[in-house]
């Protein structure tokens, strides 16, 4: 598909303005992208060079969107798009964990429960995004897993909480001291109590 040099400059375009519009600068578009700086310097002055299907894709990723949005869709539209998502400011910080997520694992997870991602909350997306590497937790008992954790963990904290406020405050107090003192890593006798 040979697209003539000005439809290469209206999409290169295109792109700068939707990423103005999420708030990129070169650098954010390049880092959250993957792509190479000097790409994107020329995207953002406007070049009259062809722009590889593979820039397009990543571009279009970044920007949230697919390759066919990106090139069929009108500018007006798509700001537009922007702007009513930019409304929603849990979409906000869900977008950010998933322009931030190195793991495809991870951004898979969020693509296919958008609704359960949304419900996390912003510790708790830091701590999925902490959690990502090749030695890290996400790799070892994978995303679901985690995220149940994330999400019962979340469950307990409430629970924990309304029983803090009422007459069995001592006997909570009792229990998790015992199981604290059970799983937690035996004192060096050298080190001062």
């Amino acid at each position: 598909m040979d697209e003539s040099p000005a439809t290469q400059a209206e999409l290169a375009l295109k792109i700068k303005r939707l990423a103005q519009e999420r708030g990129y600068n070169q650098e954010d578009l390049a880092r959250i992208a993957d792509l190479n700086r000097h790409t994107v310097r020329q995207i953002f002055r406007g070049s009259d060079r062809r722009l590889r299907n593979a820039t397009i894709s990543a571009c279009a990723r970044a920007l949230g969107l697919t390759v066919n949005e990106l090139r069929s869709q009108p500018i007006e539209k798509l700001l537009a798009r922007m702007a009513q998502a930019a409304a929603g400011a849990p979409d906000d910080l869900l977008r950010r964990t998933y322009d931030q997520a190195t793991q495809p694992e991870l951004r898979a997870w969020i693509e296919r429960n958008p609704d359960r991602a949304r419900q996390l909350s912003e510790d708790e997306l830091d701590e999925l995004l902490a959690a990502q590497g090749d030695d890290g937790p996400l790799s070892a008992v994978g995303v679901e897993t985690f995220v149940r954790r994330l999400e019962r963990r979340r469950v307990l904290y409430r629970q924990i909480d309304v029983i803090a406020g009422s007459e069995f405050l001592t006997l909570l107090e009792q229990l998790v001291t015992l199981i604290h003192d059970k799983v937690r890593p035996p004192r060096d006798p050298l080190e001062p109590s």
